[in-house]
Parts: structure tokens; sequence; C-alpha cells
């Protein structure tokens, strides 16, 4: 075949010895396809250059079958598990993603903002849990978007990410379940919805425990290691200990087990302490922490779906996608100890 010459969808066709409505459903819809078809159907792809080609037909038609992901920060270990979800449902539909690491800087969210004003990318999701600063002044509005694990406080942007405040409840309800009547929620927020929701799952398990208002510890924290054993020191100097600490997040209670440890204490036999997310380094903490799992993989795959459903049938109404998460037990959470 000449090279000067564009290759066609029925030169795939022939190459691959199918017919050309399989070539376009193995191209649009994967999963519909027997896997040594779809094989045979790449593979003739790669051969002739025909995305390329199809590729500059999507860009004329306006569309770029891309998807722009702005995350705050890669190096989140939730990030790189729900990627994979998002990446694996964007792939089976002919999509690809672009990746935007804005490190909750305003000038690099606006930087990427660009590439949606340009047709450079045809939906937006959103790990950061607020808007693209400036998106009022780069466009009337926002391209079809979804927030994944952090919803976005005060938006009607539809959301899928885990059930924060059922999670929530499962931690608190298991604190209780071990003797604990002094929990302490540590990463309460005024302005992150996802730590209100795991907030109202804390207040649930303990209105259930008639356990009143004016007994339950509460302190503010931005889920960070720092901020974790911050609130160790607070609770140290207004000399009101919990027996247990319950966590908005898996590194909020790695800071406060590393504050409890720095002060001498024995886990979990002077304080239990219990997370939420799951993530690698709980495993590896002294006591391996107990903690809620996020299901990360799933939802990255339906808030991919839910995006792509969103291009072709905008979404009439908010809507939102809550997985039930697990309970982890491991070893930092015990029956209160004699201090």
């Amino acid at each position: 075949m000449s090279t000067q010459t564009p290759a066609t969808i029925e030169d795939v066709a022939r190459l691959a010895e199918v017919s050309i409505a399989t070539v376009s459903r193995a191209i649009h819809n994967p999963e519909k396809v027997a896997k040594s078809t779809r094989q045979r159907v790449n593979q003739a792809i790669a051969i002739t250059g025909y995305t390329t080609n199809a590729m500059a037909r999507s860009l004329r038609m306006g569309r770029s079958n891309m998807i722009l992901v702005l995350a705050p920060d890669i190096g989140d270990p939730n990030f790189s598990s729900i990627l994979i979800g998002l990446e694996n449902e964007a792939r089976a539909h002919g999509y690809g993603v672009l990746i935007g690491h804005t490190q909750n800087d305003p000038e690099r969210g606006l930087e990427y903002l660009k590439f949606l004003n340009s047709n450079q990318a045809d939906g937006l999701l959103l790990f950061t849990g607020h808007e693209p600063f400036g998106h009022q002044e780069m466009t009337q509005r926002l391209p079809p978007t979804v927030a994944v694990f952090e919803p976005v406080f005060g938006s009607r942007i539809p959301y899928v990410g885990v059930d924060d405040t059922a999670g929530a409840r499962k931690a608190a309800e298991y604190l209780l379940a071990s003797g604990h009547r002094s929990i302490a929620f540590i990463g309460d927020s005024k302005t992150r919805l996802g730590h209100l929701r795991r907030r109202k799952g804390y207040d649930l398990a303990l209105d259930a425990a008639r356990i009143a208002p004016a007994q339950r510890l509460v302190v503010d924290g931005e889920g960070t290691i720092e901020s974790g054993r911050l609130a160790v020191e607070q609770l140290f100097m207004r000399d009101t200990l919990p027996t247990a600490f319950m966590c908005v997040n898996d590194a909020t209670a790695i800071g406060v087990m590393n504050g409890l440890a720095a002060r001498g204490y024995d886990l979990p036999r002077d304080f239990s302490v219990i997370g939420f997310d799951d993530v690698p380094q709980a495993t590896y903490m002294t006591p391996a922490l107990t903690t809620v799992r996020q299901p990360r993989s799933a939802i990255g795959r339906q808030a991919m779906a839910l995006l792509l459903e969103n291009l072709t049938q905008p979404l009439t109404e908010q809507r939102e996608v809550l997985i039930m998460p697990d309970l982890v037990v491991r070893g930092s959470v015990t029956m209160p100890g004699k201090r």
C-alpha cells in the first residue's frame, strides 16, 4: 500500500478478514467483539495506520476522543488506583486520557482549561473537590464534567465515589463494638464535603449508641499526616484524651499514630486508631492500620462510564453514584486499655 494514500476502514477490514461493521464495533464498542477478533482488528489498525486517520476525522468533527483529568496530587495513592479503572473504561470506548496535575495551583488549572477551549478534550473529570479556577472567564460553562473521589462543595456537578457516610458509620460502629465510648473524630472540615459526610457517619453511630454530643471530641484537620500529628498535640494540651481516634482518612491516622508513638505510647494497648481509604502504607504501619477500604478501581470505571454517558446524552438532573466501602480489620483497634 502506498504511503501517500490514507488508510481506510476497508483496508483494516480486508487485512483483519472481517466486515467493515465489525471493525467499527471493535473501535467504538470493543466489549461487543470477541477478544480474538478484536486483536486482529487492532493489529490491522497498527499496520495500516488507520488510528491516526480516525483521530484526524474526529478532530474535524469537533471531537478529540480525549478526557481531561484534573488532580491536585497525582502522588496520592488513591489516585493511581482510580486512574486504572477510569482509563480501562475509557479505552474500552475508544477514548484516551490526559492528566492535569494542578498541585492546587490556580494558574496550572487555567493552563489545563485551554485544552477544553481548544477542543483537545471532550469532557472533564475532577479530583480537586472544586470547580477549576477561572473557568467562568474562559468559557461560559464547563464541558460535560464528573467529580471523582471528592464531591464538589456547593455544586450540581455529578459525582462518583465511595459512600462516605456509610463507611464512616461502619468505622465508628466497630470502635463502639470494641468497647470504646470516648472516640475522637479527627479531620472535621466546614468546606470539604467528603469530610463532612464522614463526620456525619461518626455522629449517626454515636447517636445510635446514645453518646451525647457534649461527650464527643472533634478536631479539625486537612487530611494530611501533619494534621493528624497536630490533632494529637491539641488533645494533649486540652487534657481531654479519648480511648480511640477515628480519622477522616489514612494519612490523618498515620499522623495520629506517629504522634502517639513519639510520646511513648503503645498501640493499640493505650489507644486504638482507625482510618479511611486503605492506602498501601496502612498495612506497613506498626500495628497495621484498621481502616475502611475504598473500591478505587470500581469508582474509576463508573466515573468514566457516567461521563461518557453524559457526552452522548446530557444529564437532566444531578447524579450521585455512591459505592459501598468495606471495613478492613487489622491490628490498630482493640478494647480500651487501662492507662
